[in-house]
């Protein structure tokens, strides 16, 4: 049994340094960090805060953010946050999202990294566009920048330095 309990612990030592090697020449090792938010796109704000309050979350009140065409409202979890959208203004785009999904849905998610302008440079050098040249300012007052959905399996991805 001591020979069989050494193969496996050999087996296991060698994997995990294999995992290791891998991840530490990945552009992104070390950079992508928690989920922050999941963003629901919604034509009737008051109504979906409403229902999260309900369900006992603590909601905020909207912020409207005209630099980005929305009002934003975040849903606080224990272990992450939901981001309520509506439409601020004629050219937002809340509102296009909200022209080809009537009830409204989800819109993005959000993922911190370490170092946003690393970050860029990596997804960048795998293929990945983003949308826009260089981080902006976001609704938590950090530098976000999002991924094109077409090249993230049809998820539109924003990356939110920590």
């Amino acid at each position: 049994m001591s020979h069989f309990r050494s193969v496996l612990t050999s087996f296991g030592k060698m994997t995990s340094a294999m995992g290791q090697r891998q991840m530490s020449t990945h552009p992104l090792a070390g950079l992508l960090g928690r989920l922050n938010h999941v963003a629901i796109a919604t034509p009737d704000l008051k109504k979906t805060s409403d229902f999260y309050r309900n369900l006992g979350a603590k909601v905020s009140e909207p912020v409207p953010q005209p630099e980005h065409g929305v009002y934003t409202v975040f849903v606080e979890l224990p272990n992450s946050k939901i981001e309520l959208l509506h439409p601020f203004g004629e050219k937002s785009p809340i509102q296009a999202f909200l022209n080809k999904n009537s009830a409204g849905g989800m819109h993005h998610i959000c993922i911190e990294v370490r170092d946003i302008h690393e970050a860029v440079t990596a997804v960048k050098s795998k293929g990945i566009r983003t949308l826009g040249e260089k981080p902006k300012i976001g609704a938590h007052g950090k530098d976000v920048i999002f991924l094109h959905p077409k090249d993230c399996g049809g998820v539109l991805i924003e990356l939110e330095q920590e």
